[in-house]
Parts: structure tokens; C-alpha cells; sequence
């Protein structure tokens, strides 16, 4: 039997790839005000950084204004937001290329500054984030006492993520995927740190896994299961988040997913934490080798992988399928064609990640490209 690599194909569900290497959702703030949509520049972006037969996960987008947590994030709840994605896919399928929307509500990681209509954040319960967050203005600011959603609510929550999936679809994505990671609102439900609930949604761990199971469930009767992917970050901290159990609330979480065909299993490893806020890794269990013996499906790893350690990890027995790269695909526009031929990469600029327009964002040259 031939040895896996970072270059053999590769079905995620209905996506069929040329490839393992896939581009994570990363946050960039750059979309048009006001109403946080997509233009030009970021089909562009996107554009960029396809390939045929590969896959792009689009930076999470917020399923409705309450769910947006920093300034000139994209949404995906207006027609007009619908149309401006339309441009991205259209840029990355004239590549060849395939991707996926990643679904999002931050809950309490959040500002009333950017809903002022809606109010207070909400979260499984009124407990805040430490540190701080930033507000409409650009200005930091600590973290405001979410309001605890009421069981009432939870219905019109997960349709807000069924109406996101359809808006999804019809913006030409290939797919969605659930994001339950990075201290956001499903994984404030997940984890008893942030869940401090007595209803059906709180307790026990079937109960708190009950919100994130729904709106997958919801998701895929939207669309269909090989469309739909879920991102996960078992022993995450950041946002604030903890567990008095973790392996066994994700190994319940996980155990439970596999029963419904996904698409793909995304894992964060832990050891990078701070969710692309630093560039420190940090001694953690490996998430990908503790759950793969509960989950058969596909599986994406993510998170301070490199080139060398993610052609291993795909070699490796019990490792992922596929591995997602942030930070290098952001100043490397053509990262895979440098992995493949072992071209040295570019270092990116943090300074430039968040907002602004074409510096450090689609001003990166690929190889052989001519400055401008």
C-alpha cells in the first residue's frame, strides 16, 4: 500500500481534493461597512490562494448580527451579504478550487457596541470573559456580562444557523462548517466553565453537548451531511474557557458526531491556545491521536503544524486526513505550490492581520509573480 502524503487525494464527504493541505478560517476584518459584506477585495484574497482540487475553510462569519464579536466581520443573514459571497466562490471555483463557509456566533466574546439593537451578548450563562474585547470604534474595552439565553430562545437560535446554511448555499459554497470551538457561543454551552445552567441544555454532558448536536443535526437536514463539517477545540482556553472533564465531554461530543457522516471532523490542538494570538505553542495533550479511535470519519488537524510535521502527520497511523494552515497561508498566497516544491515561505506580518485593506492582505506575491 503506497504511503500517504500531504499530495494524495482525498474525500472530505461530497468534496473530492487533489490535495491534504487546507486553508483555515482566519479572522481578518475587512469586510465593507456598514453590513459587514464581502467585496472585490476579499474575492481577491481568496482567489489567491485556491488551487484545483483544494480546500479553503472562508473565515468565521457571523449567522446574525447578535453573533458578530469584532468590527468588519462578514456576515451571512442579508441578500446583500449572500451577493458579496458570491464573488468569493466564484474566485476560488475559477481556480478549481473548493470551500466551505464557517458558521459562527460568538456569544459573551462579543460587544452591545456592535448590536445595539439586540443588547447585551448572550452565552449559556451570565458569566463574563476576563480580559478585553473591542467594540464598533475599534477600541479595546473588558468584556461586558453576557445575558443567559433562555430555553425559548434556543429554537430561533438554531434556525438563525439553517438560514446561514441556505444563504450558504446559495452564495455557491461547497459546503458549511459548524463552528462549536475557540471559547464561541456553542462551546460556552459544551463546557461547564461557561455553562452553569439547569435546564436541558445544562448539567450533565449529554445536556451540554445538546446545543452543538441540534445545530449540526439542523445543519445537515438544510443541506446534507457530506456538506457539513464541525470545528472543535478540546482543552481550548481561549475566550476564557474550561472543563472540569474534558477528555470526556469531547469524547462523548466526538463518539456522537461520528454516528452522522459529516463531511469532516476539524480538531485544534491545543498547544496552540491562544487561537492565533501568539505565536507560542504550548506543551498540550495531542487531539487528533487521543479521539481518532472515536471517530472513523475524515479528520482535519489544525494548529502550529509546519510543512515537515504535517507531511508526518498525515503518514502517521491514527493521524489526520488533511491539515490546516492559518498564519502561512496568510503570506503565502501560494503555500501549496511552495510545500510541494520545497520552496522556503514567507514570513507573515501580525501587525497586518486585522483589518485595513490590501497591505497584508492580498499584497503577498506568490513565486514567479512581478512587484507591482
Amino acid at each position: 500500500m503506497s504511503e500517504t502524503t500531504l499530495f494524495t487525494p482525498l474525500n472530505l464527504g461530497a468534496l473530492a481534493l487533489d490535495h491534504r493541505i487546507v486553508m483555515a478560517p482566519l479572522t481578518r476584518m475587512r469586510a465593507s461597512q456598514p453590513g459587514n459584506v464581502p467585496t472585490g477585495l476579499n474575492a481577491e484574497y481568496y482567489g489567491q490562494r485556491a488551487t484545483k482540487g483544494g480546500l479553503l475553510i472562508a473565515e468565521a462569519t457571523q449567522v446574525s448580527q447578535i453573533g458578530q464579536g469584532y468590527p468588519a466581520t462578514p456576515g451571512i443573514y442579508s441578500d446583500q451579504q449572500v451577493a458579496g459571497w458570491k464573488l468569493v466562490t466564484d474566485a476560488v471555483h475559477a481556480k478549481g478550487g473548493k470551500i466551505v463557509l464557517q458558521l459562527w456566533h460568538v456569544g459573551r466574546q462579543s460587544h452591545t457596541s456592535l448590536h445595539p439593537a439586540e443588547g447585551l451578548p448572550v452565552s449559556a450563562s451570565a458569566i463574563a470573559c476576563s480580559g478585553q474585547t473591542m467594540t464598533a470604534e475599534w477600541k479595546q474595552v473588558p468584556f461586558e456580562t453576557p445575558r443567559a439565553l433562555d430555553a425559548s430562545e434556543i429554537p430561533a437560535l438554531i434556525q438563525s444557523f439553517v438560514d446561514a446554511t441556505n444563504r450558504a448555499r446559495a452564495a455557491g459554497f461547497d459546503g458549511v462548517e459548524v463552528h462549536s470551538a475557540n471559547g464561541y457561543l456553542l462551546e460556552q454551552f459544551l463546557c461547564d466553565g461557561s455553562n452553569h445552567r439547569t435546564d436541558q441544555y445544562g448539567g450533565s454532558i449529554e445536556n451540554r453537548t445538546r446545543l452543538t448536536l441540534d445545530v449540526t443535526d439542523a445543519v445537515i437536514a438544510a443541506w446534507s451531511a457530506d456538506r457539513v463539517g464541525i470545528r472543535l477545540s478540546p482543552f481550548g482556553i481561549f475566550g476564557s474557557m474550561s472543563d472540569s472533564n474534558p477528555q470526556a465531554l469531547f469524547r462523548h461530543l466526538i463518539g456522537e458526531l461520528a454516528k452522522r457522516n459529516l463531511a469532516y471532523l476539524h480538531l485544534i490542538e491545543p498547544r496552540a491556545g491562544a487561537a492565533g494570538g501568539s505565536d507560542v505553542l504550548v506543551e498540550a495533550p495531542e487531539v487528533v491521536a487521543m479521539f481518532r479511535p472515536d471517530y472513523a470519519g475524515p479528520i482535519i488537524g489544525a494548529g502550529g503544524f509546519t510543512p515537515a510535521s504535517a507531511a508526518v502527520e498525515v503518514a502517521r497511523a491514527g493521524g489526520a486526513d488533511a491539515v490546516a494552515f492559518g498564519r502561512m497561508f496568510i503570506s503565502n498566497p501560494d503555500l501549496v505550490d511552495r510545500i510541494r516544491d520545497g520552496v522556503a515561505l514567507t514570513r507573515y506580518n501580525r501587525a497586518t492581520f486585522y483589518g485595513g485593506a490590501e497591505v497584508g492582505y492580498t499584497d503577498y506575491k506568490a513565486l514567479g509573480s512581478v512587484a507591482a
